[in-house]
């Protein structure tokens, strides 16, 4: 039997999370498109992308970006724990940095690490893409736009379609 406090805080969070703009869809988890449509830095190459050590060279999310970002999710202070179940999230870019993406509001959204369509799914997509990318199977607007406009679908086409199975 839950204390009375542990109760209302419960109760709190369950009303707080139905209040939040919806990014889950059914089991799958994606950001809202009017939040974060994605977007890569203009003019990336291929090239770019694919020298080792790229993504982390760009990778540079301010503390005033990465609030906002939480903001216009709903999210303020410490969003550990947050995103459904205990294991929090991440501050994820829908286009991934090794495929050229932005450090920009516009590519960023908390990515839970719970549930089958989780960050660490997804890390497994921008990996596959990024080796096509970099082999010449498949153009880099593409992948961009793969993982911009339904990176599940994505990752269902390019890793396949139960992610469990995969780990």
């Amino acid at each position: 039997m839950l204390s009375s406090s542990r109760w209302l805080a419960s109760l709190a969070l369950v009303l707080t999370l139905g209040s939040l703009p919806a990014f889950a869809e059914d089991e799958h988890i994606r950001p809202d498109p009017s939040l974060t449509p994605g977007q890569s830095f203009p003019g990336v190459t291929v090239a770019e992308v694919c020298e080792p050590g790229y993504s982390s060279s760009v990778r540079h999310v301010t503390t005033a970006v990465r609030r906002r970002t939480f903001a216009n999710y709903g999210l303020s202070g410490n969003h550990t724990g947050y995103c459904s179940g205990e294991q929090g999230c991440e501050l994820d870019h829908l286009v991934s940095l090794e495929l050229g993406g932005s450090n920009d509001v516009s590519n960023l959204w908390p990515e839970p690490y719970d549930g089958p369509w989780n960050a660490r799914i997804k890390d497994k997509l921008e990996n596959r893409l990024h080796k096509l990318v970099c082999d010449g199977s498949i153009s880099l607007p593409e992948a961009q736009r793969l993982e911009a406009s339904d990176w599940i679908a994505a990752y269902k086409r390019f890793v396949g379609s139960d992610p469990l199975a995969m780990q």
